[in-house]
């Protein structure tokens, strides 16, 4: 059953309320059952670590409605093991990846009038979250801890068909520090990035593409996304400590692969941009965003790659859409198929 006078073409990419949502605590040293409400706010101590310290993470994954009527979620064990990695990352509670999973389909099959039809564009995005609620003042780790998931239709993220963005190099301003939090997914990554984001937003760009806080030579990550670029039947995306493994960056290296590219995790230096036949950052939520035109704020190098999507990023995106799906085998065992 799915939603009734619901414009699914008018979708966005923010929340809307659905039923219910999943719940676990963590205090005196254990993990509750899982808890379903429809209760959307959280009830937290004003000295919760979570609020002061910083002390909370998150995962985004996506549930698809595919061209068989079944719905899969994309990935949900890579989330899980994700979601352990930053939680070990801020000395929180680990849970097991089956209570995560549990917790995902269950948020899933409970919402299943949320999910939009195939052939909207729009699908079920999942976000699990975790804040450390020990009360105190003192910064230690929390020992006590919240992971809710929960859920919201989201429309097609590109409304007209993929369009190359604009996108701009900020040298003044760092996105994560070397052997810092780059590498997990917390959200004061995310905080850092809002002031050069908002300065690149005022002068036109879309996105803003971050380089390396120790040398500012080499490129990390482009705005919320992994960069990747297309030159010599290569797929090149940068390998750092300090960049977030993306789940879709992973998907797309090995189809790559299935197309007989060849694949690097290598430092990409800034002059290589020059040389790149196409270029853009992936991720969840848009699969691939295809770049336009990189602008350096401080050098002021433009480095252009034309307004029409590269052969090879489409068909990337085709490829991992088809799978998303179900209209194309899913051979690599990505795929829950939940009901």
């Amino acid at each position: 059953m799915v939603m009734e006078k619901t414009d699914w073409s008018a979708l966005g990419f923010d929340y809307r309320k659905t039923d219910v949502n999943a719940r676990y605590t963590f205090t005196d040293g254990k993990w509750s059952e899982m808890e379903i409400t429809e209760d959307e706010y959280i009830r937290m101590h004003m000295s919760a670590s979570c609020l002061h310290y910083g002390i909370e993470l998150f995962e985004g994954l996506k549930a698809f409605r595919g061209v068989d009527g079944k719905v899969r979620l994309f990935r949900v064990e890579d989330n899980a093991r994700r979601l352990q990695s930053s939680a070990e990352r801020l000395c929180l509670p680990v849970p097991t990846i089956d209570m995560i999973v549990d917790a995902c389909i269950e948020v899933v099959k409970r919402n299943e009038r949320h999910i939009p039809p195939y052939g909207t564009g729009a699908s079920l995005y999942l976000r699990p979250v975790m804040f450390g609620t020990t009360v105190g003042l003192g910064v230690k780790p929390a020992k006590d801890a919240l992971l809710i998931v929960y859920c919201s239709p989201v429309g097609a993220y590109f409304k007209s068909g993929i369009k190359p963005m604009p996108v701009a190099i900020d040298r003044e301003q760092d996105r994560a520090a070397p052997r810092g939090t780059g590498d997990v997914k917390v959200g004061g990554n995310y905080a850092a990035s809002l002031l050069s984001g908002e300065k690149g937003h005022s002068l036109g760009y879309s996105n803003i593409m971050y380089l390396d806080a120790a040398e500012h030579k080499y490129i990390e990550e482009c705005g919320a996304c992994n960069f990747f670029g297309i030159k010599e039947g290569k797929y090149i995306t940068p390998k750092s400590p300090s960049v977030l493994p993306s789940i879709t960056n992973k998907s797309l290296r090995q189809l790559a692969r299935d197309m007989g590219l060849e694949v690097e995790d290598r430092r990409i230096p800034v002059e290589e941009l020059p040389t790149f036949e196409e270029c853009g950052g992936c991720g969840t939520a848009a699969v691939i965003t295809p770049i336009g035109k990189i602008f350096d704020m401080q050098t002021n190098a433009v480095y252009e790659y034309g307004s029409e999507v590269g052969k090879v990023s489409m068909e990337l995106y085709t490829r991992l859409q088809d799978i998303q799906y179900g209209r194309a085998e899913d051979i690599h065992g990505w795929c829950t198929i939940v009901m």
